[in-house]
C-alpha cells in the first residue's frame, strides 16, 4: 500500500498538472509561472514557495512523465503475469495517458524544453530509456515462458512497441485530439502480436 501523500506533495503535483495542461492549452513558450498560478487558483508568490523557478517546474513536469510511465508498469505487472497480456495492457495505459496529457510529445520533443538546459536532454532520454528497458523485461519474460519468438532482440521488439504509440500521439496532439489513440491501439496490437508471439492467434486489444 502507497503510503498517503502529504499537503505538500499533493499541491506540488497539482501544480505539475497544471504546468503539463498549460503546455498542452499555448505551447512549452506559453508556460509562465502565472499562468500556472491562476490554473491552480493561487498567487505565483505561493507557487514560488514549491517551485523556485519556470525551470524547476519543467522538471517536476519531466519527473511526473517518467512517474507515470513506470506508474503503469507496475499496475500491469500487478494484473497479470502473462508478458503478452502485459504488453497489451501496458499500450492501453500508454495511450490513455498520452490521450489524458496530449501536451507529452511537446514536452519531450520541444527544443523550447531544452534551450539553456541542455542537461533536460540526459534526462528524457534517461526517462526513455528506462521505459524501454521495463518493455523489455516483459518481453524477455515472453521469451523465457516461449509466448514471443527468441530470434527477437529484446531491444528491438520494445522500440517496436513504442513505435505503436509513439507517431499516433503526435498525430493526436497536433489534431488537437482528433486523431483516436483508443482506436489506433486497438487496430495496431494484432499485427504486433503476429510480428512477435509463437502462436498464431492475432489477439486482441
Amino acid at each position: 500500500m502507497s503510503a498517503r501523500k502529504t499537503d505538500t506533495q499533493q499541491r506540488q503535483e497539482q501544480i505539475t498538472q497544471a504546468a503539463l495542461d498549460l503546455i498542452n492549452d499555448q505551447g512549452v513558450s506559453g508556460l509562465s509561472i502565472a499562468g500556472i498560478a491562476r490554473r491552480v487558483g493561487i498567487v505565483p508568490s505561493a507557487l514560488y514557495r514549491h517551485f523556485a523557478s519556470k525551470d524547476a517546474v519543467l522538471d517536476a513536469v519531466l519527473d511526473l512523465i517518467r512517474q507515470r510511465l513506470l506508474d503503469n508498469v507496475a499496475h500491469v505487472r500487478e494484473q497479470t503475469d502473462v508478458p503478452l497480456e502485459q504488453l497489451r495492457l501496458l499500450l492501453i495505459r500508454h495511450a490513455f495517458l498520452l490521450d489524458e496529457n496530449r501536451a507529452i510529445p511537446s514536452v519531450v520533443f520541444s527544443e523550447a524544453v531544452y534551450t539553456g538546459a541542455p542537461e533536460r536532454k540526459s534526462r528524457v532520454t534517461s526517462i526513455i530509456t528506462d521505459y524501454l528497458k521495463e518493455i523489455q523485461a516483459i518481453i524477455a519474460l515472453g521469451q523465457q515462458d516461449g509466448s514471443i519468438h527468441k530470434k527477437i532482440e529484446p531491444a528491438t521488439a520494445a522500440v517496436l512497441f513504442m513505435g505503436m504509440i509513439l507517431p499516433a500521439a503526435i498525430l493526436s496532439n497536433i489534431s488537437e485530439g482528433l486523431f483516436d489513440i483508443t482506436a489506433h491501439v486497438k487496430n495496431v496490437w494484432p499485427a504486433f502480436v503476429r510480428s512477435v508471439s509463437t502462436k498464431t492467434e492475432q489477439g486482441q486489444i
